[in-house]
This record gives C-alpha cells, sequence and structure tokens, in this order.
C-alpha cells in the first residue's frame, strides 16, 4: 500500500461539526423528521401541525427552512420547542425521547467518512468533533459508522463547554491536546461553527452539506468546499504555498 500524500504540518489539527459536515443534513433529518413528528403527536393532527411550525419543517417536501432550531440549535432548544407543542409532557419525558430517538437516527455519511479519516489521522493531524448535539449520542454516531477511535476529543452541548457559536468546546479542544488555536481549523456547515471557530482564533472552513449557501458563510469562512472530501486537497493547496489568509472557493 502506498503512503498517504503528505498534509501540511503547519495545521495540526482539525475540529468537525457532526450534522450536516461529517453527515448529509438533508438525507439524514429530512424523512426521520416526518416520522418523529408522527410519533410525538400520536395521531394528533394539531399537534403535528404544531410540532412541524416549531421546527420550522414542511412535512410534504421534508426539507427545513434555514431558519429551523434544528439545524444549529441544541437540544435543550429542540425539547423547549416540543413542550411548547405538547405541554401534557414533562421535561423529562420530552428529553428522553429526543436523545433515544436522535441517538438510532441511521446517519448518512457526507462522504466516506473512515477512508478520509484514515487519511487524516496518517497525516498526523488531531481530530476533534464538536457539536450542538448531546455528547452521548455524537459518540453513539461515531461508533456505528467505526470511526469514534479517530477522535481525541468528542464534546457535545452537555459536555461542560458550552455550546456554539461560544468557542468553550474548541478551547477545550486545545487545553485538551496542547495544540494552539492557530495550528487548528473549525470544519462546519453553519455560521454558528464558523463564528465559534473565529471567536477559538482559528481558520475556518465551511462545507454545503447542510443548508447554508456560499453566501451564507462566506464571510466566516477561510474557504468554503463541496464537502469534507475536499479537506485533503485543501490542506496540501496550503502546503504548496498558498496564503493562509487567501480564500480557496470550491463550490
Amino acid at each position: 500500500m502506498s503512503a498517504p500524500p503528505e498534509l501540511p504540518r503547519a495545521i495540526r489539527g482539525v475540529i468537525f461539526d457532526k450534522d450536516g459536515t461529517l453527515f448529509d443534513f438533508r438525507r439524514t433529518w429530512g424523512a426521520w423528521t416526518a416520522g418523529f413528528i408522527r410519533d410525538l403527536a400520536k395521531g394528533d393532527t394539531q399537534a403535528a401541525s404544531a410540532l412541524a411550525d416549531a421546527f420550522h419543517y414542511d412535512v410534504e417536501s421534508q426539507e427545513f427552512a434555514p431558519t429551523s432550531p434544528v439545524i444549529a440549535g441544541t437540544m435543550d432548544v429542540i425539547v423547549d420547542a416540543i413542550r411548547l407543542s405538547l405541554p401534557h409532557m414533562t421535561l423529562e419525558e420530552v428529553h428522553m425521547h429526543v436523545l433515544l430517538s436522535t441517538s438510532s437516527v441511521t446517519q448518512v455519511e457526507a462522504v466516506p467518512l473512515r477512508p478520509l479519516m484514515d487519511e487524516l489521522r496518517a497525516a498526523d493531524l488531531t481530530l476533534g468533533l464538536a457539536t450542538n448535539d448531546a455528547e452521548k449520542a455524537a459518540r453513539s454516531h461515531l461508533e456505528t459508522r467505526n470511526i469514534l477511535e479517530h477522535f481525541a476529543f468528542v464534546a457535545g452541548y452537555d459536555s461542560g463547554h458550552g455550546a456554539k457559536p461560544a468557542p468553550g468546546m474548541l478551547k477545550a479542544f486545545c487545553a485538551q491536546t496542547g495544540i494552539p488555536p492557530e495550528a487548528c481549523i473549525m470544519v462546519g456547515d453553519s455560521s454558528f461553527d464558523l463564528e465559534s471557530g473565529r471567536a477559538a482564533g482559528m481558520r475556518t472552513i465551511g462545507v454545503l452539506t447542510g443548508l447554508a449557501t456560499t453566501p451564507d458563510l462566506s464571510h466566516l469562512a477561510d474557504a468554503i468546499l463541496p464537502d469534507i472530501g475536499a479537506l485533503p486537497a485543501w490542506l496540501r493547496a496550503q502546503s504548496a504555498g498558498r496564503p493562509a489568509s487567501e480564500p480557496l472557493r470550491q463550490t
């Protein structure tokens, strides 16, 4: 087996968002949410309609509006939206239902993840995950895809570091790994991801496997890639002498 192409040493850490970045947002959550709403509503059409409105979700097209709290919000945001629509459910009931349901969802990989993570780790890059999902669900999703061991750091909104767009999770990655923020990149599909990276002092990469478009992300990103599969080529472009401040747009 030939050695993987060398990637730049200037960048030592890569932190990924999960939904919309490692996993394609539409193909993972679009159809699943329709079933989730039906399950919660238990045949009550008014409750189902209220839930769809709370999620900014169109049941017929199985599409989320860009304003949906599901896209980048924490589980608490989703739980609050459900409780407003289904006030008879307790906080504990809703939280447990969401946690169990999201942990078992079949995630659709944005690109084949295992080969990509193998390549990045072979290049001595330290990988982290920072998600506004719960940490337990995140670990379950990575383990299902056989890539959990590739990650030196996994944090969710409930891990004690705060939620994006605040930089707490990214600062915790640096503290745990000893890698300074200027040697890290944050890769994500939403403005929350990129704002978090900027606030932590990292370079930021936007990907288009969520719901955000190039214009949505371009003011926050050092580069915009179609998906994370283009990341090794971008990294090699940096090592070939492209200035770090010069955006590399791939759309």
